[in-house]
């Protein structure tokens, strides 16, 4: 086993990437991601990281730049945040269309307007339905072990599909944590050398993301979806494969709390730590509360979801993006999708908390549960949620 050191997560990511042999790194920077592309550069110009960090005018060329490097068999990295996602957005779905296995950090910020550089999920939620694998991280060590993790499953052939790896801005970039390094062995091990499945080659011609007439078209958005689906079987292996590595077993739908509960909260991110220091304090008032935590975000893990919600009579889903003109959070109506047919089905109520980095403490979760004993089960319909802490 590697060493356990205290370090800013950011820096620890960047050098997970390292400890990945990565061949190209492309990004511009830009705040809070800026962090981890400093760190390699220094890496790449001290000799410690034999790659190519190409300084790209935008974010738009980082991930141009990207497709270009993956498709002809380099490991391709490349990460940013809220502003920054959102001029990479046109090339974002071209990426999984051309099955190229590319790893992004993406460090969630709020999307302007008006302008923000604190912390929610405005940006990931924005790109939801591209193409990409996305997983939710909640501290440190998960930053570090799966942005191992995203390279394993992005370059397995049986997916060879890109990999975004979500950590909360400023809560997790910018925070010094204790976090278990892998030592180099454990990495090979565990990180087989790239052999893409599809290669650019002058020796072999072909085309990669020709023009797709309409009698093409709708098969191909098929077969994307399929390879999206199927990749979850490998998903579900890797994380076995890492924990028997490293002792840290990860799931698609995480628990805490005691079994059986009657309700649960749901989260995504950072604030799942926060939510259980609430959910012990509701259980020493004699509450049947728990948790759970919803890492796998595409491919969506229904079956674990549906079994995880299976004893429970409410869940309160905590969103950190609004879905305007919608049904309020776009993980609650996520979460109404899945459920839709169930019988019988929990109460759904939505809180839409955070946005922006504003503070939420464990208080205010508990009082977003007293809330919600009060409601009746029209507001749970599917365009009822509440802006939790909007003054006055």
């Amino acid at each position: 086993m590697g060493k356990r050191v205290g370090i800013e997560v950011s820096i620890a990511a960047a050098d997970a990437v390292q400890m990945a042999d990565v061949d190209v790194v492309a990004a511009y920077p830009i705040t809070p991601q800026t962090h981890i592309v400093e760190h390699l550069s220094e890496l790449v110009a001290g000799g410690d990281l034999d790659a190519e960090f190409v300084p790209v005018e935008s974010e738009h060329s980082a991930l141009s730049l990207c497709c270009g490097s993956s498709a002809v068999g380099a490991r391709t990295f490349t990460c940013t945040s809220s502003q920054g996602l959102a001029l990479m957005n046109e090339i974002v779905y071209i990426v999984p269309c051309l099955r190229l296995p590319i790893v992004m950090i993406l460090a969630n910020r709020s999307l302007s307007g008006p302008l923000s550089i604190w912390n929610d999920h405005s940006d990931v939620m924005s790109i939801r339905d591209t193409g990409w694998i996305q997983v939710f991280t909640e501290n440190g060590q998960e930053v570090f072990d799966h942005t191992l993790f995203a390279f394993k499953v992005a370059e397995n052939p049986k997916v060879s599909l890109p990999v975004i790896v979500n950590m909360d801005g400023f809560i997790l970039t910018h925070v010094i944590e204790p976090i278990e390094y892998w030592d180099q062995a454990m990495v090979q091990k565990f990180l087989p050398e790239f052999k893409p499945v599809n290669r650019l080659h002058p020796d072999t011609p072909q085309s990669m993301g020709a023009f797709g007439m309409p009698d093409l078209f709708t098969e191909t958005k098929k077969a994307q979806n399929e390879a999206l689906l199927n990749a979850k079987g490998e998903i579900l292996r890797t994380w076995k494969e890492m924990g028997d590595l490293t002792g840290r077993y990860y799931k698609p739908v995480e628990t805490y709390g005691p079994k059986g509960a009657e309700t649960l909260f749901l989260t995504m991110g950072s604030i799942g730590e926060t939510v259980s220091i609430a959910v012990d304090a509701l259980c020493d008032r004699g509450q049947s509360v728990g948790l759970i935590k919803l890492r796998l975000w595409r491919p969506f893990p229904f079956e674990e979801f549906r079994e995880a919600v299976r004893a429970a009579k409410r869940i309160i889903v905590i969103d950190r993006a609004v879905s305007f003109g919608g049904p309020g959070g776009p993980v609650a109506g996520e979460v109404r999708a899945a459920l839709y047919g169930q019988n019988p089905a929990p109460l759904v109520f939505n809180f839409i908390a955070g946005l922006a980095g504003r503070d939420v403490i464990p208080k205010d979760y508990m009082a977003m549960y007293d809330q919600t004993r009060k409601m009746k089960a029209d507001d749970t319909r599917q365009e009822n949620y509440t802006l939790y802490g909007v003054r006055e």
